[in-house]
């Protein structure tokens, strides 16, 4: 009787053989779907670059329809003391640079493009500053590319304005309203991202 109670406590484990064969076979399994996940990852990042070109263009196009011109080209500043210009009312003074781009785009605007955080500043009801905001957070979402925030601000007036090399972050021209991916590396499909 003792003997058939030992019996049934002695388990049988797996072999060494059998632990590689299953390892064997989780290591390929592994192989065929890792690379699933990378391709979208890449179509992920792709699909948000173009995602954020085409929200950041269409606002910069709605405050060149209500302002003859491409925001940093004017200046931002010259608005009552009630309003808020940021931290860079005074860099502003001359536009044309990123400064003067996030205070346009970021907070209501008057038709000379001038910026204020209040649209009426003196609170009869009418706005003084009626155009904007455009875009609702300041600084600008990093390039999902390279998780590059950072903005070249140029007034060349070139329609073909190309990316800085592998710089990553944007590129934008106050004279053409262009606004591109500042990265001449190439996606998966071989187009440049400073191309989408």
């Amino acid at each position: 009787m003792n003997t058939h109670y030992i019996k049934h406590q002695v388990q049988k484990g797996f072999t060494l053989v059998e632990l590689l064969i299953v390892v064997i076979i989780l290591a390929i399994l592994a192989a065929i779907v890792v690379p699933q996940f990378a391709a979208s990852t890449d179509d992920a990042r792709i699909s948000s670059l173009d995602s954020t070109l085409s929200n950041m263009r269409s606002a910069i196009d709605l405050y060149r329809q209500q302002h003859t011109a491409y925001p940093g080209e004017l200046t931002a500043i010259g608005a009552p003391v009630t309003c808020t210009a940021g931290t860079a009312a005074a860099a502003t003074a001359t536009g044309r640079n990123l400064i003067t781009f996030e205070e346009q785009m970021s907070k209501y605007t008057n038709a000379t493009g001038e910026a204020c955080s209040l649209a009426d500043v003196d609170g009869d009801g009418v706005a003084e500053f009626p155009f904007g905001p455009y875009l609702k957070k300041i600084p600008l979402p990093d390039n999902p590319v390279s998780n590059n925030p950072a903005v070249v601000i140029t007034f060349t007036g070139n329609l073909v304005m190309a990316g800085d090399g592998a710089a990553g972050g944007w590129k934008y021209d106050t004279l053409t309203g262009k606004f591109i991916a500042n990265d001449t590396n190439p996606d998966p499909d071989g187009v440049t991202y400073d191309l989408h």
